[in-house]
């Protein structure tokens, strides 16, 4: 079937599914396959559930005379290059974001204050690989009028596979760092991978939001010859710079506009944050700069910044009864530890815990990177420490350690730390979010 038949059978049921368990009525289902699975085998199983048509690419499961079976070359090429054709079909600005760390707050930080004046449609929770980007284009509807497009990579190549299928009008990177460099090869492997959408905005004359205070993000943009371009930092001269007040715990943040280099700046503006960490400066000024950009006022950017709650591990404070916990849970590698520790360090409170997890994917200086947050550890004076994971477990240290989270449960039902401020963070396969319930 062309492209062109199966975005015809689209419009008249215009709702996807790839979960054989989850099919409403009228749906498409995509037989894709995992390592695991292989969604041929439960096609038929998806028409008789309620879906009108199932896309397969193995033979033996087409049926002669079943036209609710479509039979295509690769089930998801297709689904991309559908996403695609739906993409195209919306003439709106499409925002692009990458980055190591960062990504996920700053999308949903946008997606907040461009809110204050649109109706947008984002990326929902940190559906950014090569199926979440897809089903987040399929989620456009003819009421949006702006999109939010947040896009990972582990490998060479994801960003520009991910970018031929958003064709993003404008974008940025939130900053590049030794992240997945088991499968980047180096950290010159991040910046070629995320420069991926650089690359692509650059040929497309698109619009790039550059962190000016990020000397790789500065040394990747002057290597491409962009014509338009909104600078924001910490430092003056680009057109939005912004300062730390105060982290203890939330950040509070002012910033200033700069319409002009060499202009007396506007106004400048306080904020008050839910977020943890001087780190998450960056993301809210990124925001600042997108919502200036497209004419969100600075009262309704403040609104939107200021109102935003993280729900999702991420720079999250929780009060329990025996302690305060800075939840950051979700992901971590080199920098993004280093940064929180930093922060943890600087945060006003007499007694400080920190549970670290494993920072998995880092290949071959995984043992050097660990042994350097272990040393971060001791350097910022933080005298309680608990290290889960095998990477931890090889370090120098006379921190306590932990094979997994298990034995840290034990440790916790066995003697409860109190009154602690404790931050908690790891890779995500390290689980250390199952922690804050019985902390």
């Amino acid at each position: 079937m062309e492209l062109s038949e199966l975005y015809k059978l689209y419009q008249q049921h215009p709702l996807i599914t790839t979960d054989s368990r989850d099919c409403p009525e009228g749906s498409i289902f995509f037989a894709l396959k995992g390592e695991s699975f292989d969604g041929n085998r439960f096609a038929k199983a998806a028409l008789e559930k309620g879906c009108a048509y199932a896309v397969i690419d193995e033979r033996e499961f087409a049926e002669e005379g079943n036209g609710r079976l479509i039979l295509v070359d690769n089930v998801l090429t297709t689904f991309k290059e559908l996403a695609r054709e739906h993409r195209r079909r919306f003439d709106i600005p499409v925002i692009g974001i990458t980055g190591t760390n960062g990504k996920t707050t700053t999308k949903e930080l946008i997606a907040a204050v461009l809110g204050e004046k649109y109706n947008v449609m984002y990326t929902r929770g940190n559906f950014n690989n090569d199926v979440g980007v897809p089903k987040t284009l399929f989620s456009l509807r003819p009421e949006h009028e702006i999109a939010v497009v947040e896009m990972g990579a582990s490998h060479p190549g994801d960003i520009k596979a991910l970018v031929d299928y958003v064709e993003p009008t404008c974008g940025l990177i939130t900053n590049v760092g030794r992240a997945h460099l088991q499968g980047f090869g180096s950290f010159e492997g991040v910046k070629r991978t995320k420069g991926e959408l650089y690359d692509f905005l650059e040929s497309h004359d698109g619009l790039l939001f550059l962190n000016e205070s990020n000397p790789d993000l500065m040394e990747m943009a002057a290597q491409r010859n962009f014509g338009r371009i909104i600078s924001y930092g910490r430092d003056e001269g680009g057109n939005v710079e912004g300062e730390v007040i105060d982290c203890s715990p939330f950040l509070n943040f002012r910033w200033r506009q700069h319409l002009h280099a060499g202009q007396i700046p506007a106004n400048a503006y306080e904020v008050e944050t839910h977020l943890i960490g001087a780190y998450n400066l960056d993301n809210m000024l990124a925001a600042i700069a997108v919502g200036l950009h497209f004419g969100v006022s600075p009262a309704q950017i403040n609104h939107a910044l200021g109102h935003y709650i993280p729900s999702n591990n991420r720079s999250q404070l929780e009060t329990t009864e025996h302690n305060r916990l800075i939840v950051d849970a979700y992901n971590a590698n080199p920098s993004s530890m280093a940064a929180a520790i930093d922060n943890f360090k600087l945060m006003k409170a007499e007694r400080k815990m920190a549970i670290l997890g494993d920072m998995l994917e880092l290949g071959a200086v995984s043992d050097e990177e660990h042994q350097k947050t272990v040393d971060a550890l001791a350097a910022a004076g933080i005298k309680e420490v608990w290290l889960v994971g095998e990477e931890f477990g090889k370090t120098h240290t006379a921190f306590r350690k932990f094979k997994n989270v298990d034995e840290v449960k034990a440790a916790i039902a066995a003697h409860r730390p109190e009154n602690y401020y404790i931050l908690i963070k790891g890779s995500n396969g390290i689980h250390l979010s199952q922690l804050p319930e019985l902390l």
